[in-house]
């Protein structure tokens, strides 16, 4: 079992940063095969990837975001982060941690935080 906590969400305006953090808790390495995520959380409850990092650090971005964020991850601390520039209205949502595997399209295992809220607004 996984639990996942985000936390770096805030209100800013355009233009501005945030970094976003999400500690796993659970077994020791338990993070260590496993993709980690961040996903958006719009309206409508669904989930819309954001970025992807996989174990060996091949990162996937959404086509919206690419240039301006950046995911990383640190096997130690079993955590990831989701560094934000340039923050524009649109990418106001709810930012959900996912860790899952052995793949986005087959997760066998799939473990989700409960969000941080981004909010970009003037």
């Amino acid at each position: 079992q996984v639990e996942l906590v985000e936390s770096g969400g805030g209100l800013v305006q355009p233009g501005r940063s945030l970094r976003l953090s999400c500690v796993a808790s659970g077994s020791p390495g338990s993070t260590n095969n496993a993709l980690m995520a961040w996903y958006r959380r719009g309206l409508g409850q669904t989930r819309a990837l954001i970025a992807e990092i996989s174990p060996d650090g091949k990162n996937t971005y959404a086509d919206s975001v690419k240039g301006r964020f950046t995911i990383s991850r640190d096997s130690v601390k079993n955590t990831v982060y989701l560094q934000m520039n340039n923050l524009k209205p649109e990418d106001t949502g709810v930012y959900v941690c996912g860790v899952y595997g052995p793949n986005r399209s087959f997760k066998l295992y799939e473990y989700w935080g409960q969000g941080t809220q981004v909010t970009v607004s003037s």
